[in-house]
This record gives C-alpha cells, structure tokens and sequence, in this order.
C-alpha cells in the first residue's frame, strides 16, 4: 500500500457488505470483481491489476498521453525505494524524464516551471507526491473516463464476455457448482 492508501485505509476502514439469501444465510456467491469489471470501479483498481495497466497504457499511447500513467507508476516505484543513493538517482531519473524543461516524456503539472534540479539533492519518498496527485486526478477526470468509452476497454470487456459464455466455460462453472453444492 502506498502512504496515502494506508492513510485513507486508517481514516475510512472498508465497508464489509453482507449479501444474505432469502432464509437469511450469508450467500455464498461472493464473486470478486475481474477484468474490465473491476477495473470500470475506479482509476486506483484499474491501476492494481497489471493488464489493466496495460490497457490503459495502449489507450494513452494513442492520445498522446502515456506519459502520465508512466510518471504516476514511476513515482509509485519511487516511494518504494530504499537508501539515498538509489533514491538520488531515481529522483534524477524521474526529473529528466518527466519534469524537466529538457524531458522527453514530459508531463504538465503545476508549478513545473519552479521545479529546479535542487530538489534532488534531498531526495525523500513522497517528494513527487503532490505532482503524482495532479497527474492522477487528471488521468481520473479526463482520460479514464474516455478509457471506459475506447474500443480498447470495450474490446477486452467484450471478449472477457465470451470467455465467461464459453461452453468449456459454462462446463466448469456446472462441475464447481456441483462439487460445492454436495
């Protein structure tokens, strides 16, 4: 988890839904959300799985904006990172990548024009933290919200579809159904 997810863990605990039948028993058919259902739930779920991520990434590619999903996961190694030498150096790398007037994917974020390689010098692990917020919330607002729209999503949505309506599918959902119904 990342500082801020702890925090909003620490401040909003998880709301645990129980779904019941209809003599009132917990039911037994808690699915977890997969795919392009979970990822349809928020930008931060879409984020946790790995093929979304590249997903979201083709899409951006095609609208010039790959970049922020980059720096965004970027930042988030960047936190990850131990001691100050590696820490120095990623900073760097993410500077010259991303932020510098000079970068070659770089990224609109404000403030950027006062951002000068001093900060470098005292690297800590949520020093990009307010510029990986604004790059978040833009990716939240404008290009997740086509991304649920593309081709691309509804594309992988569309054959996830017809995977889960697979005979061989359907098959083995019947022979775990009876297995768990017995």
């Amino acid at each position: 988890l990342s500082c801020s997810e702890a925090l909003l863990l620490a401040v909003f605990p998880p709301i645990r839904l129980e779904i019941n039948d209809s003599e009132g028993h917990p039911s037994s058919s808690h699915q977890t959300l997969k795919g392009t259902s979970k990822w349809a739930t928020s930008l931060e779920s879409l984020l946790e799985d790995p093929e979304g991520v590249k997903r979201f990434r083709e899409f951006l590619k095609k609208e010039f904006s790959e970049e922020n999903v980059l720096f965004w996961l970027a930042c988030e190694e960047f936190k990850k990172t131990q001691g100050k030498k590696q820490m120095q150096e990623k900073a760097k790398e993410i500077y010259m990548t991303f932020l510098s007037s000079k970068a070659s994917s770089q990224v609109n974020v404000e403030g950027q024009s006062r951002l000068s390689e001093t900060i470098l010098e005292t690297p800590h692990p949520l020093m990009f933290q307010k510029l990986q917020d604004q790059i978040f919330n833009l990716m939240k607002y404008d290009s997740y919200s086509r991304f649920l729209k593309s081709d691309i999503f509804l594309n992988h949505k569309k054959s996830e579809e017809q995977e889960e309506n697979s005979p061989e599918a359907q098959t083995a959902a019947k022979r775990a159904s009876r297995i768990y119904n017995t």
